[in-house]
Order: C-alpha cells, then structure tokens, then sequence
C-alpha cells in the first residue's frame, strides 16, 4: 500500500473533526485536573474530583457505544448494499481492503479515544489478515508506544520498512525507530538511524535535531508530526 493510502485514513477519522476536537479537549482537561489533584485532595474536594471521574467514565463509554453502533450500522449497509463498481482508479479500498474492516473501523475508534489496549486487540486481528497493512501496523506501533512497550512498536515499525518505497516516509520511520533506540539509551544506534533518515529524506527536520540530543545525552527528541499525523 503507498503512503497516499495511508493519507485517505487519516480523512477517514476527520470528519466533523472540529465537534471531536473540543470534545475531547474537554475531557483532557478535565482529566489532567483530575490527575493533578487528586492524590492530595481531602474532603469535599476528592468527592468532586470523583464526581468528575465517574463522569469522565460514562461519557467515554457512551462515546464508544454510539461509535461502535454507527460502525455496525455501516457494515450493514455495505453488506446489503447493491453498489455499482467504479473504476480502479476511483476505488483505492481495492488495494487496501482492511480498510472496511470492523476491527480496522474500531481500532481507530479506540485510538481516538485513547484507548490503546483495546486498539490494539482490535488491529492484532486486521494484521492477522492482512500482515503487510501499513495502516495497522502504523496503527500498532504508536499505541504499542503510548502503552510504553517499546520493542514491540520497534518491530511494528520495522516491518513497514520492507514495504515503503516512497522516501519522505521512509525518513520518518527511520526518525521514529531512532527515537525509540534514543530512549533506550542505545545512542550509537539511534544515531545511524537517524542518519539514514537524513539520507531518505534531508529536508526533514527532526533527524537533525535528534542527532543533537544523542550527541548531548539528554533534550527532547521529536518524533514526527507528520507521521503521527497520518492517523
């Protein structure tokens, strides 16, 4: 699958982008309050601090079921539906068939609510149909590194190495795996391959500043928009 496949997913979980942005603004906030505070809170204070929780806990839940109902909803129409068949050309889900997946639908669903053990279960089973998808295994990768189990998102990103021939994303797949090796401490090993990033790609600005903070030992490393931004 080329990197333009993986630009029609990240369209795919935009739309009404704006309501699911202040929404889960919100609930960030109020979770970040909640986390701050309520370790030292006392009294009327933590009761109000798990009132919000309780909240933040349904909503998220209710949030969940009415996506997972609209996923089924799709699915049965698909499934029902006398679609007349377009060209090849208007039909990139021909070459990317996990894309109408309810497991690829539900992983992204989860992921956006920052659920990432659940996406993960829900991309494990699109992989298993489709082991060379670059949109799960990208999928993978980043929730596998929310959840702080680096080398299982090194091998996810590793793999779609074999698969890209375009340079721009092959750069920021390197840029990530050296990140990753950089925050094991493997510095050496982050430095080639942020190196090789440079080399797909030398426009790109985050392998040199990454090289910096090996070079350092310490500073923030940047791991791409740009690729997060293909989710």
């Amino acid at each position: 699958m080329k990197a333009g496949k993986l630009k029609l997913i990240s369209f795919s979980v935009r739309v009404g982008c704006p309501v699911f942005q202040h929404l889960f603004a919100e609930m960030n906030k109020m979770l970040q309050e909640i986390t701050a505070d309520f370790p030292t809170a006392e009294g009327a204070r933590r009761n109000d601090l798990l009132c919000k929780y309780n909240m933040l806990h349904r909503l998220s839940d209710e949030v969940m079921d009415e996506w997972l109902s609209f996923a089924e909803k799709l699915s049965d129409f698909r499934q029902n539906a006398d679609f007349s068949l377009p060209s090849d050309e208007e039909m990139p889900q021909a070459e990317a068939p996990e894309l109408v997946m309810d497991s690829f639908v539900r992983g992204q669903g989860y992921y956006k609510l920052l659920m990432y053990r659940k996406c993960i279960e829900q991309f494990k089973d699109v992989i298993t149909r489709y082991p060379d998808s670059l949109a799960a295994r990208l999928y993978l990768a980043m929730a596998y590194l929310q959840e702080g189990e680096l080398d299982v998102s090194w091998g996810h990103l590793h793999h779609m190495l074999a698969l890209i021939r375009e340079k721009k994303l092959k750069a920021m797949i390197y840029n990530a795996l050296g990140c990753i090796r950089a925050s094991q401490e493997r510095y050496s090993e982050a430095q080639e391959l942020f190196n090789l990033s440079l080399q797909h790609d030398p426009l790109l600005a985050e392998p040199g500043v990454n090289l910096e903070v090996c070079r350092r030992r310490g500073g923030k490393l940047q791991f791409g928009h740009q690729l997060v931004s293909l989710l």
